[in-house]
């Protein structure tokens, strides 16, 4: 019989983590007993976010445990069901993380709809990252007709949703990343207005004065750091900067230190705010229906940079951190059985 392959947190990381951070398991498969179900996982998600899980402090979830499962966005198939909400074959969504197996109570997950996208991009553009796209920059950032919106971390999975929503809303798009691919990808597959290489500029002030002539109205931020003090400068009367990360610094050993933002925000009467999609949980049927409508009549597109195979969830996680993915980085772990 098979058996439930896991991935743990075998410690918390200072700086950088490594494949040492990680450790392997493999337990037995849990019968599911009344109102349960059993899944085989067939995609998991691997997110920024999970890295100030791996540190043991306050935040708005709780950290991970050590020795224990790493949890996190997964799709599964339902392969043994003792509920009456689900059948052998459906395809389901939930938290249940780095693991080839789970089996849940049937309020732990839901069933998604398989006709309408493929299926991983429930993880995606019509998941969690769609949805912080969605609400951080429409009720923060509220772009009009004409604006200037910046958008750092603009070829990944939530920054190049920001972009396309921000044209679809009639603004100029300006968009911040690391490689010439993604800045071809940026322009020519999501159209952006202008894209800036912040690895290869010589001058980031410079070249985003250059990209926003008429400065900044708003500013969707996953980064941090010296990009978003460049911004910063630019800021217009009014501008909305809305912060969703802050990659540049998970890694930091020592606190983050930059210019101090308060006399800007005061100058420009601006507004920064900061949030997370689960501030907006009440409302995520309205932002995926709107993402659906917007995928299905072709004003959204998307990328997905697919990793295969169980035992690479672990790399996969670390090369969010050295900027490997374009679009939403997604580990494959198995095939529907009906595919």
């Amino acid at each position: 019989m098979d058996k439930n392959k896991q991935i743990l947190l075998a410690k918390r990381p200072k700086g950088t983590p490594d494949k040492d951070t990680f450790k392997f398991a493999v337990k037995d498969i849990i019968k599911p007993r009344s109102g349960e179900v059993l899944i085989r996982t067939l995609y998991v998600s691997v997110d920024p976010y999970m890295r100030g899980r791996m540190i043991d402090a306050p935040s708005y979830v709780a950290p991970f445990e050590l020795n224990k499962v790493i949890d996190g966005g997964a799709i599964g198939e339902v392969v043994t069901s003792e509920s009456s909400h689900f059948s052998e074959g459906d395809i389901v969504i939930g938290g249940f993380g780095w693991q080839t197996y789970y089996t849940a109570k049937e309020d732990e997950v839901r069933k998604i709809d398989k006709d309408i996208a493929p299926i991983s991009t429930h993880l995606g553009i019509l998941g969690m990252t769609g949805l912080t796209a969605y609400f951080g920059l429409l009720e923060i950032g509220k772009p009009k007709e004409g604006e200037t919106v910046v958008v750092s971390g603009a070829a990944g999975a939530v920054g190049s949703v920001v972009g396309q929503i921000a044209k679809i809303k009639g603004a100029k798009v300006v968009g911040i990343a690391g490689t010439d691919e993604k800045i071809k990808y940026l322009k020519e597959e999501l159209h952006f207005d202008e894209a800036i290489n912040y690895k290869k500029t010589e001058d980031i002030k410079h070249d985003l004065a250059k990209a926003c002539p008429d400065g900044v109205d708003v500013y969707f931020d996953n980064v941090g750091g010296d990009i978003s003090d460049a911004v910063f400068t630019l800021l217009n009367k009014f501008a909305r900067v809305s912060v969703c990360g802050a990659i540049s610094s998970y890694n930091l050993e020592k606190q983050d230190v930059g210019p101090r933002v308060q006399t800007v925000l005061i100058k420009k009467s601006a507004l920064m705010q900061g949030f997370t999609v689960g501030d907006y949980s009440e409302r995520f049927n309205e932002g995926a229906t709107k993402l659906a409508q917007w995928l299905n009549e072709g004003k959204l597109s998307y990328e997905e940079t697919m990793k295969e195979g169980f035992e690479n969830i672990p790399d996969a996680f670390l090369d969010l951190f050295r900027g490997n993915n374009i679009g939403k980085l997604l580990v494959k772990v198995a095939e529907p059985s009906n595919e």
